[in-house]
């Protein structure tokens, strides 16, 4: 019989951007992958994509802004307008726009975020329109805890690889463009630190030899919640994620993975989402 009293299950929303850009040496694409300060509560001194929490401002904008988007799905398109955002914060990069940005404009932006704290008025300011239709939806994870982050993966591409960014010096002490690869040869030299759902995305990244093959693998690849669990195969646990979602590893013994919280908590509320 189930207890009717226990408390219930409440989530966090969060998004998270895959920024590609191409190699100017003709490489597979490269991505931007962000150090987070060593002093954070959530996965703090790992290698992460560009993200963090859904504000209610983003809700908010949303809803005025895409209300065709809003009423078909708010959690995504609060999720959405969060990751351009976030982007902007933590990077210094405008994604998803229909104008052009120049760098300086880029610059500006970023300040008047970092002031303002919501991306209206930048909006406003710079004369910009979102085009969240340019952020492809990629993953969905949720573990299925009290207080973890449910996130939502995009993929957004810049297209040139001269691209300026800055690292936010608060919540990130380094950034840096690699093909997701080479990331995660570094992570297995033991150079970044790099956590469970990272590092199966990044995996999975790998796959791909453009922005291009990513979009299409998306489009015949279900979008599904994905929340980790641990099984025991010959003795040895294991965490795991579902089969058929894309990924081309889904289990890694519980010894080696690396399993910063994937619970959030009420002092870190700009905490991303891995």
């Amino acid at each position: 019989m189930s207890d009717s009293t226990a408390d219930p299950l409440i989530t966090i929303p969060a998004a998270t951007v895959v920024v590609f850009r191409r190699d100017a040496d003709g490489g597979p694409p490269q991505i931007l992958m962000l150090e987070r300060s060593g002093t954070m509560r959530f996965a703090g001194g790992a290698a992460v994509f560009p993200g963090g929490r859904v504000d209610e401002a983003d809700r908010l904008l949303a809803a005025r802004l895409l209300p065709d988007a809003h009423a078909e799905n708010p959690a995504d398109a609060a999720a959405r307008v969060a990751a351009v955002r976030e982007t902007l914060e933590e990077a210094g990069l405008v994604i998803a726009v229909n104008e052009p940005v120049s760098a300086v404009a880029a610059v500006q932006a970023r300040a008047h975020l970092l002031e303002s704290g919501e991306l209206a008025p930048v909006l406003e300011q710079f004369g910009w329109t979102l085009d969240l239709g340019r952020l492809q939806a990629f993953a969905h994870w949720c573990p299925q805890m009290h207080r973890a982050f449910d996130t939502r993966f995009y993929l957004a591409d810049l297209g040139t690889g001269a691209v300026e960014i800055a690292v936010d010096a608060t919540e990130n002490s380094h950034m840096f463009w690699a093909s997701a690869a080479q990331v995660l040869a570094m992570a297995d030299r033991g150079e970044l630190l790099v956590i469970f759902p990272t590092r199966r995305n990044l995996e999975r990244l790998a796959l791909f030899g453009s922005f291009a093959e990513a979009v299409e693998h998306c489009r015949v690849t279900p979008v599904l919640p994905i929340s980790p669990s641990r099984i025991t195969r010959d003795g040895e646990l294991y965490l795991t994620i579902p089969e058929g979602l894309g990924y081309p590893v889904t289990a890694e013994p519980l010894r080696t993975a690396k399993t910063a919280s994937f619970t959030a908590t009420p002092a870190a509320p700009s905490d991303p989402a891995a």
